[in-house]
């Protein structure tokens, strides 16, 4: 498995499996003498946790920073975080040692590997997101130096925008055994108040040309959480729908990007995710052998985990963007 490292500059490499004994990152390119205290990291983890009502597994994900910082600042080298697993019920997947969950990536690895790990999934499991989210806090501390902050929100859940009524209906969806998913949105804004030689602000050409446009990029780091199954800049898909001109005359179509440059205006998209596949309603399953089983998911698994994505969107950012900044030092002499 080779794909286990995002980012060209500022890199970042995650390792461990759900039922593991940990699961971690390694950040490699991260400029010495960032300021970066546990609590940073602590405080990005507690928002991906469950919540009380409709959440799964609760670990209390309490970071160890193992190198690469000394009296809160780091110091250039390879940082290490790692979160030690301490809440696994792995006998909760002796049953689907053999069977294909819908809508997991049970068959597929399975078929590529030739052998997985069942117990949640392994590293296709969501549990695998607090890596991201550990780097993601060390990335949007570098970011705080260019007064660029992220803010990801859920718009809509089940198709429904209200929030009590979102409540109501995910409380009926969990007396039901079944789950549901929903759009989470992304704004990229530039704060003007810092000193002018911190550079504050969104930086305008941000991205590479052609191959590795700062869209593309974004489209990539959000399309790789596993939930995730579709992406939009600006008006989007709504585009296609619009005449040249009234594409034009739109504030900020572009999202905040064009020709795969950022154009210093707030970069903004919104992403799709689909519903939580571990249900406990009945459903059929394909087995190793071939054939058809009707099973019936047992264990702790969300019933949306749309909320709980929020600061895997803001960390998967917050990565492209820190690498960004640091290769376009080297766009001009």
């Amino acid at each position: 498995m080779t794909s286990n490292t995002f980012g060209q500059l500022f890199r970042v490499t995650t390792f461990g499996e759900s039922h593991g004994a940990a699961m971690g990152c390694v950040i490699d390119g991260c400029p010495a003498g960032l300021e970066i205290e546990l609590s940073d990291i602590e405080k990005e983890l507690e928002r991906r946790r469950p919540g009380a009502v409709h959440g799964s597994r609760d670990e209390q994900d309490i970071p160890e920073i193992l190198s690469g910082v000394f009296e809160g600042k780091t110091l250039g080298t390879p940082i290490a975080i790692i979160v030690r697993n301490k809440n696994q019920k792995s006998g909760d997947y002796d049953e689907l040692k053999l069977i294909y969950r819908p809508g997991h990536a049970d068959f597929t690895w399975d078929t590529k590997f030739g052998f997985r790990d069942y117990r949640g999934g392994g590293r296709s499991s969501g549990r695998e997101t607090l890596c991201r989210v550990a780097a993601g806090a060390v990335a949007k501390k570098f970011l705080t130096l260019r007064g660029i902050q992220i803010k990801a929100s859920v718009s809509e859940i089940a198709g429904i925008t209200d929030p009590e009524k979102i409540k109501d209906r995910l409380e009926q969806l969990k007396t039901e055994g079944d789950s549901a998913g929903g759009i989470v949105n992304c704004i990229v804004t530039g704060v003007n108040s810092l000193p002018s030689e911190q550079s504050a602000g969104l930086p305008y050409g941000l991205g590479e040309p052609i191959f590795d446009k700062l869209d593309a990029r974004l489209a990539s780091a959000i399309m790789s959480i596993g939930a995730c199954k579709g992406i939009e800049f600006g008006s989007g898909f709504g585009s296609a729908q619009l005449l040249g001109s009234e594409n034009n005359a739109m504030p900020n179509s572009g999202g905040g990007i064009l020709g795969g440059i950022s154009d210093g205006q707030d970069i903004v998209f919104r992403a799709a995710f689909k519903p939580t596949p571990s249900i406990s309603k009945p459903q059929k399953a394909k087995t190793k052998d071939g054939s058809t089983k009707e099973i019936s998911i047992t264990g702790r698994h969300d019933v949306c985990i749309v909320n709980r994505v929020v600061p895997v969107v803001e960390a998967m950012t917050a990565l492209v963007l820190a690498d960004f900044i640091l290769l376009s030092r080297t766009s001009r002499i």
